[in-house]
């Protein structure tokens, strides 16, 4: 049978028989000779990257960005500049505690990352459908999430350990408020909102520095799903959805909206800025609308680009920055860790990952490098850069030799005067006002769901362990604490 694609090895050699194996005679043993069965064992073997400790289970997709407001007045961020600038994007969606065999509606924050292909490199906004998270200090995550996960003995969900490590940390109330609410399972990744929790800041031309909150508003409304009927949805149900809606046509669609806040605004604010268990009150710092975000085409390979595609809140362009927000410091580390060992250390040459814009640097080497072409180069070059200079300064630079870009530096970041460094205890903070103010807009039947739910949960743990969830429960709304507590 003629063919006109070939069957080759991985090195491109021809393939003769790809259905059986060499072997000595009809019925003996296999020889040594079987390179081709080999190589397609060994490579089987190794098809699994290392799953995500966190996001595992995640979708994604395709789309668009659409400014609709310019912000020049507050970034030089290339693609918040010209009103109706597009800018493509990748998104990927995804459940937080559970593995890749776990549910699509499990109780769980549920992740939304966008990777923005600007002009001056990729920004990745990683955040979650909820606008506070359960930590304010990145040393806990790693105490949270085994708190989460499956019990070390017997391998199953232990929702007195969850409670166990919320009782002892009273700054996770807020969050697990809006877990254990009716928000807790959305019904699609359609049908929730998305926002990227953390403070980030900006700065414009002037150097002045601005602090920023993104919020991205579904269309297509709010939909969620009662604990007592998730048995009705398939464990992939939201992933089919979002798959299915963008092949017909029906393309999700989210208001792109910002919170933005001036230094001088901050320094006398009512709560700190930079807690990621807090949120800021609308009243006091109006959301803006600034533009659409579509997806609209979904991935040809699901490992390829939604299983290697590597966010991370350490990618940031000129105009957008970090904050002293503690939990974002932290992730400026563990994001990019991650990668370099899930996905190894050249990730961003993969194409999901790869900028739409030149990229040139000093790193050289390391496992796969020069695996993708950057795109900078015509002639979609793929042999590690070349023999170009390989270190900085040196005297290239006007033969083309990358330099900085004084331009685009940032202006300095403000501190609190005569701080010490220290580490300093949070634990008397006020994390019960804003819990409470959640709970008071909740109707009788949200109010019911939320106490159903965590009692559901407390009902596993000990004595000690409800009645300090009890105690943080009625500082924050006595009615919140008694429906809880005639459940148990």
């Amino acid at each position: 049978m003629m063919t006109q694609n070939k069957l080759t090895t991985s090195a491109g050699a021809p393939i003769a028989d790809d259905d059986n194996s060499i072997s000595i005679g009809e019925r003996g043993s296999l020889t040594f000779d079987n390179y081709q069965m080999f190589e397609k064992l060994a490579h089987f073997n190794r098809e699994r990257i290392p799953e995500r400790v966190v996001h595992a289970r995640g979708t994604g997709a395709y789309g668009t960005f659409t400014l609709k407001k310019n912000l020049s007045d507050y970034t030089i961020a290339p693609f918040l500049q010209n009103t109706t600038q597009k800018t493509d994007v990748f998104v990927r969606f995804s459940t937080v505690g559970g593995g890749q065999d776990s549910s699509d509606y499990a109780r769980d924050p549920r992740g939304g990352a966008i990777k923005f292909y600007t002009s001056e490199g990729n920004f990745d906004l990683v955040g979650n459908n909820t606008p506070v998270f359960f930590l304010n200090d990145p040393i806990k995550f790693p105490d949270f999430i085994h708190s989460q996960k499956k019990n070390p003995r017997t391998n199953i969900a232990d929702p007195a350990a969850m409670f166990e490590f919320w009782a002892n940390h009273p700054q996770s109330l807020h969050q697990m408020t809006i877990l254990m609410s009716d928000r807790g399972i959305p019904l699609s990744y359609r049908h929730m909102h998305g926002f990227g929790s953390h403070t980030f800041s900006f700065w414009n031309k002037g150097g002045e520095r601005f602090w920023v909150k993104w919020h991205l508003k579904t269309q297509q409304g709010i939909r969620n799903v009662r604990s007592e009927d998730v048995h009705k949805y398939p464990a992939d149900g939201a992933q089919a959805d979002l798959v299915n809606a963008i092949n017909i046509g029906d393309f999700p669609k989210w208001t792109v909206q910002l919170q933005i806040m001036t230094v001088a605004e901050a320094e006398n604010f009512h709560i700190n800025p930079f807690d990621l268990t807090k949120v800021w009150p609308h009243e006091h710092v109006p959301l803006i609308d600034i533009g659409e975000l579509e997806l609209n085409r979904n991935v040809n390979n699901y490992f390829a680009e939604t299983e290697q595609a590597a966010f991370a809140p350490s990618n940031f362009v000129p105009g957008i920055g970090a904050s002293p927000d503690k939990m974002l410091q932290g992730r400026l580390l563990a994001y990019q860790d991650a990668h370099r060992y899930r996905v190894g250390v050249n990730h961003n040459q993969l194409p999901v990952n790869r900028p739409k814009c030149p990229v040139n640097h000093y790193q050289r080497d390391g496992a796969m490098a020069g695996m993708c072409p950057y795109g900078h180069d015509a002639h979609g070059s793929t042999d590690n850069q070349g023999s170009g200079v390989n270190f900085y300064p040196n005297d290239q630079i006007n033969q083309g030799a990358p330099a900085p870009e004084p331009a685009v530096a940032e202006p300095p970041m403000p501190i609190a005067e005569k701080a010490w460094i220290k580490a300093h205890d949070q634990s008397g903070d006020d994390y019960y006002t804003q819990a409470g103010e959640l709970y008071r807009l909740m109707s009788e039947d949200q109010k019911n769901q939320l106490a159903n739910n965590i009692a559901g949960g407390l009902t596993q743990a000990n004595k000690s362990i409800q009645q300090r969830m009890l105690n943080q429960l009625h500082k924050a709304d006595g009615d919140y604490a008694q429906r809880v507590k005639a459940l148990l």
